[in-house]
């Protein structure tokens, strides 16, 4: 049997591409939505369109790579990032805000198709080593952290219009994920995951492990996109440049993946539900910081824990979910999952604009506290039924 250690170098390089399009998107998306808008509540529609581009594509996604193979979807969605870059800039060319959210659809797409990297390494080892298969290649996501909002900032100005190149760098990294897509092998789907007994989706959906799983998940994808994406323009508001906003986003994506080198041996060794009541009080500390001040250390110091916070809650919810499903059912449950995470990715999207652009920053994080609560909740029921996915028959 080939040794997983290069498949996932290869996927946590292709992780680094994927967030360095990402975070270069997140710089300047709201931005460049700010310029063109109609209506300057739409400013995060582009930022709508990237979130709405993965929900609607993540379900098909995971059926494509059933049946086609991870290394066929890969490659796909790689393409579909080559298009975004590609109508983005011809958006920013002709000054059309409604290309440009159709360009983000897109990208969005191959967004949809990178979160799948995170599971495929989870399939290359032994179960006992999901959790640090699963983080190690996240943790490739620290590189995007450097290089998305650099990118942002050298190539703003770059070309006229304003975020031209922005947007056309996008193509390069995508073309990189391509090759590196098509040098990727895995090991053909076995006999029970394409004609095992699969339980019908509801009834997967009901089990404790999975509930507890998504609502990490997606509430802690959910508020750290609230925060995140309305960081640009709060920072705007209140005075501080762009480079202000690129130092702080870089931290955040720091603070997003580089725990990633350890969250799988903490959960190993102090169990996952222990990572999830963390990653909350984490979440909690961060908006407690934006409330207090709105100069670029508090913003600094919240967008920081915000990142560690989303890291704890989606490894964490990630490596349980791998509990909640048989072979034959990994495809639908997966798909189940980031459906759903990015169905609330698309609410705080679109809400984050029209609060802090109409209410302000403070309401944001206020708006956002409740959430947070919900998802230590989860997390202490987990606790308190001591990993109930051990009882659901999963592996059976």
């Amino acid at each position: 049997m080939t040794s997983p250690g290069r498949p996932l170098t290869l996927l946590a390089t292709a992780q680094a591409l994927l967030l360095t399009n990402g975070v270069t998107l997140v710089a300047i998306n709201a931005l460049a939505g700010y310029a063109l808008a109609p209506d300057k509540r739409l400013a995060t529609l582009p930022v709508v369109g990237y979130v709405l581009g993965s929900a609607a594509s993540t379900l098909p996604a995971s059926f494509f790579m059933r049946r086609h193979g991870r290394r066929a979807g890969f490659m796909l969605g790689a393409c579909c990032g080559m298009l975004g870059g590609a109508v983005g800039a011809l958006a920013i060319f002709l000054q059309s805000f409604w290309l440009l959210c159709c360009a983000t659809f897109c990208s969005g797409i191959y967004h949809a198709f990178g979160q799948y990297f995170r599971f495929a390494a989870a399939e290359l080892v032994p179960p006992e080593s999901k959790s640090r298969a699963i983080s190690l290649t996240l943790a490739g996501g620290i590189v995007g952290g450097f290089i998305g909002p650099a990118v942002g900032q050298l190539t703003r100005d770059l070309l006229a219009p304003q975020y031209l190149a922005s947007y056309a760098s996008l193509i390069g990294f995508a073309l990189a994920s391509l090759a590196i897509a098509a040098s990727l092998r895995f090991p053909p789907p076995g006999e029970s995951e394409q004609h095992g007994v699969s339980r019908p989706l509801a009834e997967i959906a009901r089990q404790p492990v999975f509930i507890v799983a998504v609502l990490a998940a997606a509430i802690g994808y959910g508020v750290m996109n609230l925060l995140m994406n309305a960081t640009p323009l709060a920072m705007d508001f209140c005075g501080l440049g762009f480079g202000d906003t690129a130092l702080v986003l870089q931290w955040h994506v720091i603070g997003m993946f580089a725990p990633s080198f350890l969250t799988g041996h903490l959960i190993a060794r102090f169990g996952v539900a222990n990572i999830l009541l963390t990653g909350a009080a984490l979440m909690a500390g961060c908006i407690l910081i934006a409330l207090a001040g709105v100069t670029l250390l508090h913003f600094w110091w919240a967008l920081l824990l915000l990142g560690v916070g989303w890291n704890f809650l989606f490894v964490g919810g990630t490596t349980l979910l791998t509990e909640a499903y048989t072979p034959a059912e990994k495809a639908r449950t997966q798909g189940l999952n980031d459906f759903l995470m990015f169905f609330v990715m698309g609410v705080s999207s679109f809400g984050s604009g029209l609060l802090v652009t109409s209410a302000g920053w403070s309401v944001l994080n206020q708006v956002a506290l409740p959430f947070v609560a919900i998802t230590a909740l989860a997390g202490a029921t987990l606790w308190l039924r001591q990993r109930p996915s051990r009882q659901t028959g999963a592996r059976d």
